[in-house]
């Protein structure tokens, strides 16, 4: 189709006629397409689509996928043309009936401003979200006690303050790989935005730049990244005038079991102009997250990126055990090199480290930073509070912290949880389930939340007597109620067996 050729008007009468699953035709964004030959392989089974056949499904599109997808998919054949606006009806714009069963509960989301701490986010989510993506965002793995324990850490280690100090002016920026930012903050990946709000990674993306903080987008993003990079470049303009560079997006990797499709990947990510990959590495399976199994799941989502579609199967409907059988549970150490390879001139970080050893193997293999996290208590169940991670990494291998910069997430709700990350050696912090507690709200909650914690950190460093982060020291923490869980070594203290081979024939 040329670009100055004007395409054919379609009125309401002629795409109404079109309604049977061998016959069908519907609208998305005012454009009309003919999925005759497509319904049947549609990945979200055929239902959905002649639900809405001879109607308007932008609606119900828009709530699954990213707008480039239907025009990037699809054959230029199934475009037939432009809807007539002339002709739409009251009528023909209702959507269709709903199936019967109860009322859907709904819950009203508290204002904005009465919102005043991290878990005022999480309670209006809980209320707001629908079912499945409160599963989705608050499920952990098994019994969920890491979950738990990456936040109640923080509550062991007591604070020491110092005063009679000059606290009137404090500064919370730092840099991150070198990038100047307004605070030790930024967006742990996340999966999914879209469940979470319309705009999903994108409105993230908006507000972390209205706030001067980094993003790190996701494999399993519900936007292509392009889409995602459009927002935030957009935002910033309105923002910043254009009179400052663009706070940096990062890029989290997940490997495809298909190499090739992740070398692609990477290639997008440098021309779009990310500013460093971040290789997730605690997660070669996906944890059993039960909450999210008990819920079904929506089998029209999709991930862009990863090509992952959401299903439901006998074990369950979890998002993130269905929709990630496509990571390569076969990477290795070796295979840094690899990424090396494809992201030349990026910075390369460890998201995943969990053990002093493999802070020290990851500075031997030359990465730029490493990432203590356990996916949120979302991967392996027991696994050890990634605060306690850092008391391991300062007791074990405290040379790591002058040689790679090392970042830290998990249970982290409150400023002065913050405030004792940094003491204990972080260089920045990341909020992942927060951040979308906050998405409820849009950018204008992202801006909210940031400000709230911003804030808080800020009264703890004056309460400590400290006005610059580059003043924090683990000294002004005490860490005994904790110090007993800390491991001296890679070997346990007294234990000392070791399983017989398997040729073995006692």
């Amino acid at each position: 189709m040329g670009s100055a050729q004007v395409e054919k008007l379609v009125s309401v009468d002629e795409i109404s006629r079109h309604r049977t699953l061998d016959d069908l035709w519907l609208v998305v964004d005012e454009i009309v397409y003919d999925l005759s030959k497509f319904a049947r392989s549609h990945p979200g089974g055929p239902g959905i689509l002649v639900k809405y056949a001879g109607r308007d499904a932008t609606a119900a599109y828009s709530e699954v996928h990213s707008p480039s997808l239907i025009k990037t998919e699809l054959p230029a054949s199934s475009r037939i043309g432009v809807l007539d606006r002339a002709t739409v009806t009251q009528e023909w714009a209702k959507p269709p009936p709903r199936a019967k069963g109860p009322p859907k509960k709904t819950v009203g989301k508290p204002p904005l401003a009465s919102l005043i701490n991290a878990r005022d986010f999480e309670v209006a989510a809980e209320a707001s979200f629908s079912p499945k993506a409160w599963a989705f965002v608050s499920s952990a793995a098994t019994d969920c006690l890491t979950k738990e324990r990456n936040s109640s850490a923080y509550n062991d280690i007591i604070l020491r303050p110092r005063v009679l100090r000059d606290v009137r002016n404090v500064d919370i920026s730092t840099t991150i790989l070198g990038h100047r930012v307004t605070a030790p903050i930024f967006c742990a990946p996340t999966s999914m935005g879209r469940i979470f709000h319309p705009e999903g990674e994108r409105e993230l993306g908006r507000g972390c730049q209205r706030m001067g903080i980094p993003q790190c987008v996701s494999t399993s993003c519900s936007y292509p990244l392009s889409e995602v990079m459009d927002a935030v470049e957009e935002e910033h303009k309105v923002a910043s005038g254009g009179e400052s560079s663009v706070i940096p997006v990062f890029f989290q990797l997940y490997v495809d079991k298909d190499r090739g499709k992740s070398e692609r990947l990477l290639e997008m990510v440098r021309k779009r102009g990310v500013k460093a990959v971040f290789l997730t590495i605690d997660a070669p399976v996906i944890g059993k997250r039960e909450a999210d199994e008990r819920v079904r799941s929506d089998e029209s989502l999709t991930a862009p990126m990863s090509g992952a579609q959401a299903k439901n199967d006998k074990k369950g409907g979890a998002l993130g055990r269905l929709m990630g059988n496509f990571i390569d549970a076969s990477l290795t150490w070796e295979d840094i090199s690899w990424l090396r390879k494809h992201t030349p001139g990026l910075p390369v970080v460890l998201k995943g480290v969990q053990t002093a050893m493999d802070a020290v193997r990851a500075l031997e293999v030359g990465v730029d930073a490493i990432y203590i996290t356990n996916h949120g208590g979302r991967s392996l169940d027991t696994a050890p509070a990634t605060i306690l991670v850092l008391l391991e990494l300062q007791k074990c291998c405290p040379q790591i912290f002058d040689k790679m910069e090392v970042y830290v997430d998990g249970g982290i709700t409150r400023g002065t949880d913050i405030f004792k990350a940094l003491c204990l050696g972080a260089r920045a912090v990341g909020i992942g389930r927060g951040m979308l507690f906050a998405l409820n709200y849009g950018k204008q909650g992202i801006e909210h939340f940031m400000n709230i914690l911003t804030d808080e950190l800020v009264t703890t460093m004056q309460m400590c007597g400290v006005t610059s982060l580059d003043q924090v020291h683990p000294g002004l923490l005490h860490t005994g109620a904790v110090d007993h869980l800390i491991p001296g070594g890679e070997g346990h203290p007294y234990a000392k067996w070791r399983p017989k081979s398997r040729g073995s024939k006692l």
